[in-house]
């Protein structure tokens, strides 16, 4: 357990009252990140406080009307998801980093350069935005934040998104196996040949697309068949 000094502050407010608690930094942030999983060695002091670092405990008629329990692990569950936690300078770090690449990845397994209709490699992506500035918001969904990133990097990277549909022929000796990976980007049509070849047509973002021939390529040592039919 951390001592008072290195502990982080988690605050909520119900109905103009505000709550603070005292947390450990590491296991507070595994929890909300859902690594960790139980309340254990997350709170510091098992107290409800008005003002955690003047040390004004809060008034248990109070807390009990706005969590409608006293007891603190049940409060501190709530806070964990409803309030509002510091974090470190090394997590906040950390989680602007993770939140970035959730952001570039959706951008580069769904877009495509409009001039080339090529997916786009993500060190582009890295270095446009790197050159817009765009400072990604570590408590905010990365998908979220992808209309506003489209927005400021468009003009230096026509970024276009859309899908495309992809004809599929799997020779016999492979077709069952690459046909749960198949599904799991969606099967349009399908249709299953009398010599046991498999025949289907899937729809995935177009950025994705060197992803897939690659997965089926490993899937079928290289015997697939692939089309691209409508963009």
């Amino acid at each position: 357990m951390v001592s008072l000094d290195k502990a982080i502050i988690a605050s909520y407010d119900k109905d103009g009252e505000h709550f603070e608690l005292y947390l450990d930094p590491d296991n507070a942030y595994l929890y909300k990140e859902g690594s960790k999983k139980d309340l254990k060695n997350i709170l510091v002091v098992e107290e409800v406080f008005e003002d955690a670092k003047n040390g004004e405990r809060h008034k248990s008629d109070k807390v009990k009307k706005a969590f409608g329990t006293t007891d603190v692990f049940e409060i501190l569950k709530t806070v964990l998801e409803k309030g509002e936690i510091q974090l470190t300078t090394e997590q906040r770090r950390k989680k602007v980093e993770e939140r970035r690449k959730q952001v570039l990845g959706i951008i580069c397994s769904e877009a495509i350069d409009a001039r080339t209709k090529a997916p786009i490699p993500i060190q582009r992506l890295e270095n446009a935005l790197e050159q817009v500035r765009f400072m990604v918001d570590p408590n905010k969904d990365a998908r979220e934040q992808v209309p506003a990133v489209v927005k400021l990097l468009l003009p230096i990277l026509p970024i276009k998104f859309e899908k495309v549909e992809i004809a599929v022929k799997v020779p016999p000796a492979h077709a069952h196996r690459a046909y749960g990976s198949l599904k799991s980007y969606g099967i349009r049509k399908e249709q299953w040949l009398g010599d046991g070849s498999l025949i289907v047509v899937i729809e995935i973002p177009a950025g994705m697309q060197g992803e897939v021939f690659d997965r089926l390529n490993k899937l079928t040592a290289g015997q697939v068949e692939t089309k691209i039919i409508e963009r």
